[in-house]
């Protein structure tokens, strides 16, 4: 089964996909994950990268999409993947949809996580982050025993450049005028289905397995 998890930056979409690999066991692709990993890595993608995701702005298409591919083309997404970051765009959708043909696949369902611009700049402009372990804590919603030290390693805490207040807001712009468009695209199509992004994780993750079952049983 094949997965997409819409919603704003901050909406819980890379939370749910490791609770869904857990119990699953679906592949999670996380384009964020690996653009950081390329900038981290001073990479010449993750140098093009970074000048883009300092500003709030979407990575271009021919990035991601080049990584997502040869993602695709990997053995271990046989047993079913979850998109995570990807697709965002309508030009990626409709790409994404040429890669799974050509390799005798599908998106089985569409999950939109919906949340409020102003809840989306709570969770993300008052997340830290650990430079050691890479942990990720809200100051508000999760908070360290510690004042900005790691409760797992000890580490220093840091902000983000892409979680503060006024690129989060940029970010989520950003969403609204190029990713929601997705929305009605897959609608078409018969396979999305909308979280409500407010609920508690766990009461989040029942409503997607849910759906996980229902499209299991078609």
């Amino acid at each position: 089964m094949n997965l997409i998890l819409l919603g704003a930056p901050g909406a819980g979409k890379g939370t749910q996909a490791k609770m869904l690999k857990e119990k699953y066991g679906f592949v999670h692709i996380s384009t964020g994950d690996i653009l950081r990993e390329a900038v981290a890595k001073g990479t010449e993608l993750g140098k093009k990268a970074k000048e883009y995701m300092d500003k709030g702005l979407l990575v271009p298409d021919e990035i991601v999409i080049g990584i997502v591919k040869e993602r695709l083309k990997e053995p271990d997404c046989n047993k079913g993947i979850i998109l995570d970051g990807f697709p965002r765009t309508l030009r990626q959708a409709e790409e994404l949809d040429k890669i799974l043909k050509e390799m005798n696949m599908k998106i089985d369902a569409v999950i939109n996580i919906f949340v409020s611009e102003e809840e989306v700049i709570k969770r993300i402009s008052y997340r830290r982050s650990c430079r050691n372990c890479g942990t990720v804590y809200n100051i508000i919603y999760n908070p360290p025993k510690k004042n900005l030290i790691c409760d797992k390693c000890g580490g220093e805490l840091y902000q983000r450049d892409d979680d503060r207040e006024e690129t989060v807001k940029e970010r989520y712009k950003v969403y609204v005028e190029r990713t929601e468009p997705l929305i009605e695209y897959y609608r078409k199509k018969n396979v999305l289905f909308n979280v409500d992004g407010t609920k508690s994780i766990d009461e989040i993750f029942e409503e997607i397995t849910k759906i996980v079952k229902i499209k299991n049983k078609i």
